[in-house]
């Protein structure tokens, strides 16, 4: 029995996962991805069979509990946001070798336009480098229906199956027919141990026979469901388009009829596919959102002689470039489409040489709105009192994090010289004081702090770094919505567990009346020459926001 449901993006691929026979969701939360775990979180269904839902420390620890329920026999599912997938590149890479028990299948949700991110980068890249199958939905639909193949295909294969996801999709609504749910796996471990133990020599046997999987990792893709030619026939077109992933829909609204299109949401790349289109086209389009992946791969496949247009620069003299233009003078120009930003109606409406009526850019009359912390934040009174410090020693350095306390950067406050990656607050810190930068300053989260930071932390006790450490502890994860911190507010026994002196480990509330300590208690520990921290408490806004609503209904 089916019914139909207006979901997310986000809870499309969760309900398909429910549905699929899911046993655990582990993730880090991170925009776009965040939505998939809440909504398992609060599945009726799930709580009916004790999916296991807490959030993780990190990515790599997600990626690696994963990885011990599929050894188990169970289904799993890993959720991160794309830059995600570089911390838990380490298992995931090794995954790979091991292989699978129980299906397991890794969402990556990445952020063309850096919507809430540090970079674009591609997480297709990552499954090419592990030489996995790669699943990318089109729509909301093919992200439910994926869901229960990507489990199947890796339970056949013995695989991880990486799925690639982006926040226009993620974000977005749609309808979607969905079906019963499949029962879980039952308990079944591993009973082939020495492929789990990636020694040497049980290293280069696994190897060698995920090496061996490959015709039958891009069989599964050639045969796929999801990977389609249209309009092909047999008279000769000037023009044939691959669409990837939601490419596919803006292809769909702006591509004249009858041209030929080829639709990709399944890798490897279906090679013969691709020839099939190239031999009864001039010249092949590539669209796609994010990095030109399908684009550089169909060049090889293709040779140099044949044209391919896409993101990448050409030059004039070479047709390759070009649609509807006459090549001039050989000069390098860029593609037809933009190679920084997530892909719009309008720009592959551009590419094709179509009028838009630009629907998609934002009405030019509205101001933008940087955003800001809230009133009455925490992390406003920490920078107010560093700001105090900054002014009175103008060589003094603050370096941040991750985290909604990363808008320090911004007026009113313009406090932090970094922002990096996760936990990258204290070992940056540290490096400039290794350099003989004085006074250095760090400021990370809670949520951040034990993401990444212990082990930076660390590293300064051990050297007994002249650095001050900030953990602004707001008791939960903000910046992705309130989910619960994994330190559990215990950073200050944590802090002591890594070698942090007594003497210089300091609780402090962030407020107002309390400015004064506050400063006193950073002026003096700037000038400690070793490894002190001070750790701001207190709730955040939002999240005691929704906690008093939610007890006022009750």
């Amino acid at each position: 029995m089916s019914e139909k449901r207006l979901l997310l993006g986000d809870e499309a691929l969760a309900l398909g996962a429910l549905h699929a026979g899911l046993s655990g969701v582990y993730a880090y939360p991170g925009t776009p991805s965040t939505e998939i775990t809440e909504f398992i979180q609060k599945n009726t269904l799930a709580k009916e069979r004790g999916v296991h839902s807490r959030w993780c420390t990190n990515e790599k620890t997600a990626m690696e509990t994963a990885l011990g329920m599929s050894y188990a026999g169970k289904r799993a599912l890993v959720c991160m946001k794309h830059v995600g997938m570089n911390v838990c590149a380490d298992p995931f890479m090794n995954s790979a070798s091991t292989g699978v028990n129980g299906g397991l299948v890794v969402l990556s949700a990445d952020d063309p336009s850096m919507h809430s991110s540090q970079n674009e980068q591609d997480s297709r890249f990552y499954g090419k480098f592990a030489m996995v199958p790669i699943f990318e939905p089109s729509n909301q639909q093919e992200a439910y229906d994926m869901m229960a193949d990507a489990f199947e295909l890796s339970e056949a294969l013995q695989l991880p199956v990486l799925m690639r996801f982006v926040t226009r999709l993620a974000h977005s609504r749609a309808a979607v027919t969905v079906h019963e749910a499949r029962e879980e796996n039952p308990f079944n471990p591993d009973k082939d141990l020495s492929r789990w133990v990636l020694i040497p020599l049980n290293a280069r046997r696994q190897y060698a026979k995920l090496v061996s999987l490959q015709p039958r990792v891009e069989s599964s893709a050639a045969e796929s469901k999801y990977n389609w030619i249209e309009n092909l026939g047999t008279q000769k077109h000037p023009l044939g388009i691959i669409a990837a992933g939601i490419g596919y829909n803006y292809v769909k609204e702006s591509a004249p009829a009858g041209i030929p299109i080829l639709k990709i949401s399944q890798y490897p790349l279906p090679v013969a596919k691709i020839k099939a289109l190239a031999s009864c086209c001039d010249k092949i389009l590539v669209v796609e959102d994010g990095q030109p992946f399908v684009e550089e791969l169909v060049k090889g496949i293709l040779g140099a002689d044949y044209p391919v247009i896409g993101k990448l620069a050409g030059r004039t003299g070479d047709k390759a470039n070009t649609i509807g233009r006459m090549p001039l003078t050989g000069e390098l120009i860029d593609g037809v489409l933009p190679r920084m930003g997530e892909l719009t109606p309008d720009s592959v409406a551009a590419a094709l040489g179509v009028k838009s009526s630009s629907v998609y850019s934002p009405a030019k009359n509205v101001a933008p709105r940087p955003p800001q912390l809230c009133q009455g934040c925490g992390h406003r009174d920490v920078f107010a009192a560093l700001g105090f410090i900054a002014d009175e020693f103008p060589d003094s350095r603050i370096f941040g994090d991750i985290g909604c306390y990363a808008l320090g950067f911004l007026p009113p406050f313009r406090a932090l010289e970094s922002c990096v990656d996760m936990g990258s607050a204290i070992t940056l810190a540290k490096g400039a004081a290794d350099a003989g930068m004085f006074p250095v300053f760090c400021v990370i989260g809670d949520s951040t702090f034990t993401h990444s930071g212990m082990t930076g932390l660390l590293d300064a006790v051990n050297e007994n770094s002249p650095i001050t450490v900030i953990i602004s502890d707001n008791f939960t994860t903000a910046m992705t919505g309130g989910q619960d911190s994994a330190g559990l507010n215990n950073y200050e026994a944590i802090c002591l567990a890594l070698g942090v002196e007594r003497e210089h480990l300091h609780l402090v509330v962030p407020i107002p009346k309390n400015m004064e300590q506050i400063k006193a208690i950073i002026r003096k520990e700037m000038m400690y020459k070793g490894v002190s921290v001070i750790i701001p408490q207190r709730e955040c806004m939002q999240t005691l926001g929704r906690k008093l609503r939610s007890k006022k209904q009750e």
